[in-house]
């Protein structure tokens, strides 16, 4: 189970024009930070003109002990984050994502994304478990609250590209706490977080999100509801081989169960009639 690829590359297509606030998920009433003089402008600028996650990421590092007190260290750790989203890098991820929330706890983006790389690579074998999953649902609480903050101070209720962008960090977190309950075993709540993820991806939608939903339906022998997820999960992902496989494996199990299960079904009304339907 691979969301990271996918999910990524919808959150960086959904990401909102430059101007708008960044840690609040899309609202536009936060101040723009500021250099206090032209040589911290200067060295601002030369930092962001680093090429990869890695490079950015250490940009920031040097220009955040150059200048302590600056408000230009949170862009420059977000751009560093979102580079490494745009190259798939879960552990650079993480590493930036740390840092953009020890400067601001409230930063949605880097909330989302480091529960989806904590998610995805949760191991019931896993030693830290407990608290990578004390983490995942800690922040992806907290990015719903911040994120629906925002739309309720949101100066038009009217669809934008801020608007989209909130609606599909919601999603992600909703799916990223799904993942967390599929693998820890929860799946009537990875079903209902998956659910929720996949409404708000109506207009957007994430065959990742229906893949994981229609195991969780399959988990719970909700056989019929997880093969209507994973015909979704199919069409949406023909851009994507690898899930692509995983949607047709799971599609052909579901298939044989229903099968099985309308064979015993048929096997239960014949006996029930005194065995008068001939054998098949």
């Amino acid at each position: 189970m691979k969301p990271i690829p996918f999910i990524f590359a919808i959150l960086l297509v959904a990401w909102p024009p430059a101007g708008l606030a960044q840690n609040a998920g899309g609202a536009s009433t936060v101040q723009r930070p500021v250099a206090r003089s032209q040589q911290e402008y200067q060295d601002y600028h030369a930092a962001a003109d680093a090429a990869t996650g890695s490079a950015l990421e250490r940009a920031a590092g040097d220009f955040a002990h150059k200048y302590p007190q600056s408000q230009l260290r949170l862009p420059l750790y977000l751009k560093s984050l979102r580079q490494y989203q745009h190259e798939n890098d879960s552990t650079g991820i993480l590493s930036a994502g740390e840092s953009v929330l020890a400067l601001d706890p409230d930063t949605a983006l880097a909330l989302v994304l480091t529960s989806t790389v904590l998610a995805d690579g949760l191991n019931t074998g896993d030693p830290d478990l407990a608290m990578k999953t004390a983490t995942i649902t800690e922040r992806t609480g907290r990015a719903l609250r911040v994120l629906e903050a925002a739309t309720a101070a949101a100066a038009s209720a009217q669809p934008d590209a801020a608007g989209l962008y909130r609606t599909t960090l919601k999603a992600t977190a909703y799916s990223a706490l799904g993942l967390m309950k599929l693998k820890t075993g929860d799946d009537a709540g990875a079903e209902k977080d998956l659910r929720s993820g996949a409404t708000l991806t109506e207009l957007r939608p994430d065959p990742y999100i229906w893949y994981h939903l229609a195991l969780a339906q399959d988990h719970r022998k909700k056989y019929r509801a997880a093969l209507y997820s994973v015909e979704q999960a199919m069409q949406l992902a023909s851009g994507n081989p690898q899930l692509q496989r995983l949607a047709e494996a799971e599609h052909d199990h579901l298939t044989a169960k229903l099968r099985g299960q309308n064979e015993n079904q048929t096997k239960d009304a014949s006996d029930d009639a005194g065995g008068t339907q001939p054998p098949e």
